[in-house]
């Protein structure tokens, strides 16, 4: 980990921000320092489907710093209570609408060569059938969509673009010098359609904004990264995304958080509607 700040650069004032489901963060100032944030990690997650790596984060805000893509990294530091990182504060107001700006700067990031040593993302349908399965077994309940996934074997793309892998709208940063990516605890390296997969999904887009996209925002956003070979790749993946983002929202019900039982039926939906011709 990086040198904590100095402690006569210690904010006198910290105030908490709301949006994380994970971690706990406060937002000071801090001097010469400006607007920063303070984030406490929780620890490992338990959390099937999204890793919560300190010092993933402080690698990946290190190295995208020159991109302007997210947050400056300014310090890291172990105390009692577990983990932080410090980082400078991006003010602005969290993404509600415009999908081709969301678009352009996925675009941008798996553009961007990985740095070495992040993990890998499942990769092809094999892959996501097997770790859809992994989170039900965590489940209580077997899900009757499982049944329904198609035959189809869809296989892996051997990509290794950068991705953030939780491109919700909560981690997206509307400033006036553009769109920003912050939370990079879980970054990591493989299909592109991954990325493109957590942002569309209706469970995601409801719980962080109350409605999931229209399907006029999905072709738009679609047109707008405008990958072709990519584009065609999700289309055959959806269903596979749609079951293991249905399974990790049963996992989150039956683990007391009930604001994902309307993910976990738009979910089933969505997969539904992904199977028509």
């Amino acid at each position: 980990m990086a040198d904590a700040l100095p402690t006569r650069a210690v904010p006198s004032a910290w105030h908490p921000l709301f949006g994380g489901r994970t971690n706990t963060a406060w937002h000071g100032e801090c001097g010469a320092y400006g607007d920063i944030v303070l984030k406490l990690y929780a620890g490992p997650a338990r959390n099937p489907l999204f890793p919560n790596d300190p010092e993933a984060e402080a690698k990946l805000l290190q190295y995208l710093q020159p991109t302007g893509l997210a947050p400056t990294f300014l310090a890291g530091f172990e105390t009692d209570l577990g983990i932080c990182n410090v980082y400078a504060h991006v003010p602005g107001t969290t993404w509600q609408q415009d999908v081709n700006s969301v678009a352009a700067l996925m675009l941008k990031l798996h553009g961007l060569v990985a740095p070495k040593g992040l993990r890998r993302v499942a990769d092809g349908s094999a892959a996501l059938i097997a770790q859809t399965l992994e989170i039900v077994r965590r489940c209580e309940k077997i899900p009757q969509f499982l049944s329904d996934l198609p035959n189809a074997v869809v296989p892996p793309s051997g990509q290794a673009v950068l991705l953030h892998s939780d491109i919700v709208p909560g981690n997206l940063i509307q400033s006036e010098g553009g769109l920003h990516l912050i939370d990079w605890q879980c970054p990591a390296v493989g299909d592109p359609c991954e990325d493109i997969a957590v942002f569309l999904s209706p469970a995601m887009q409801h719980l962080y904004r109350q409605s999931p996209l229209l399907e006029t925002d999905i072709r738009d956003f679609l047109a707008t990264y405008g990958q072709g070979d990519v584009i065609a790749r999700y289309r055959q993946l959806a269903p596979f995304y749609h079951a293991r983002m249905a399974a990790y929202c049963l996992w989150q019900v039956e683990n007391d958080r009930p604001a994902y039982a309307a993910g976990l039926q738009l979910e089933v939906a969505a997969l539904q509607r992904s199977l028509r011709p």
